[in-house]
């Protein structure tokens, strides 16, 4: 099982830049038929159309930013995201979310006797732990935070293991 994200920012962008384009079309289509002067005029709009050329600097911008912007979708749309469920090991199709498996971990390293505080990045192969506890004396804190979160992790069985890394900030200095 490996669920990736849906792809509603990007679709929802190109959606409304399209929706605008419409609804500036249909406004000025009904202001002609209507018989009211439009909010933009045509023939203004065809004039200055017809008198710019391809290697001016306002067409060659425009035309730069449509691409960048078609490129930019196209690869939101192609590029895969990061995994919503992840794997878990076993027979199973079975898989865990990104988040309740990030909430599981900081809450290991948060019972942890002495961390008054988890910070938890989860990556593809690697869980980095930035812990902060009020003591002078850190020795030891590190691994007993490894083990935690190990334990856990050993716990959930995912299908890969992610190498954990720890980092103990003390909120006090020593004195």
């Amino acid at each position: 099982m490996k669920r990736r994200p849906r792809r509603s920012v990007p679709a929802t962008l190109t959606a409304l830049v399209l929706l605008a384009g419409c609804v500036v079309v249909a406004a000025i289509a009904v202001q002609l038929i209507l018989g009211q002067a439009p909010w933009a005029d045509y023939h203004a709009i065809a004039a200055a159309l017809h008198g710019t050329h391809w290697n001016q600097l306002a067409p060659a911008l425009a035309g730069g930013a449509a691409a960048v912007f078609g490129s930019l979708m196209l690869l939101c749309g192609i590029l895969p995201g990061k995994r919503t469920i992840l794997p878990l090991a076993g027979d199973l199709e079975s898989g865990v979310s990104r988040r309740s498996y990030r909430s599981t971990l900081r809450a290991a390293a948060s019972d942890v006797d002495g961390i008054t505080g988890v910070k938890l990045k989860l990556k593809h192969r690697k869980v980095t732990v930035k812990v902060f506890t009020r003591r002078t004396g850190t020795t030891g804190l590190a691994d007993a935070v490894r083990e935690a979160i190990s334990r856990r992790v050993d716990q959930i069985e995912p299908a890969t293991r992610p190498a954990v890394k720890v980092k103990v900030q003390a909120v006090r200095s020593p004195s």
